[in-house]
């Protein structure tokens, strides 16, 4: 399973660019697990997501909860939970 990541703010900071396309493992099935993935990739995604509470998701650009599914095309992204324009 694949999905399609964006990063705003200072998530995007943090983890070095806007946006990856992530293969997922079998057991990654919500954004919990998702972001547990990701923490785990660089020092800079386990930067960006080492608070997860600050972090808001969006999954095909509907807020979500931690306990949303994940399914493969899916695209994510991850903001903090107030954006300036």
């Amino acid at each position: 399973m694949a999905v399609d990541i964006l990063y705003f703010a200072w998530v995007r900071q943090k983890v070095g660019k806007g946006a990856e396309r992530v293969t997922l493992p079998p057991d990654t099935t919500d954004i919990a697990g998702l972001i547990a993935h990701l923490a785990a990739l660089s020092p800079g995604h386990a930067e960006a997501f080492a608070h997860a509470k600050q972090i808001r998701a969006a999954v095909n650009q509907d807020f979500v909860t931690p306990a949303h599914p994940v399914k493969d095309g899916d695209e994510v992204a991850f903001f903090p939970p107030v954006t300036g324009g």
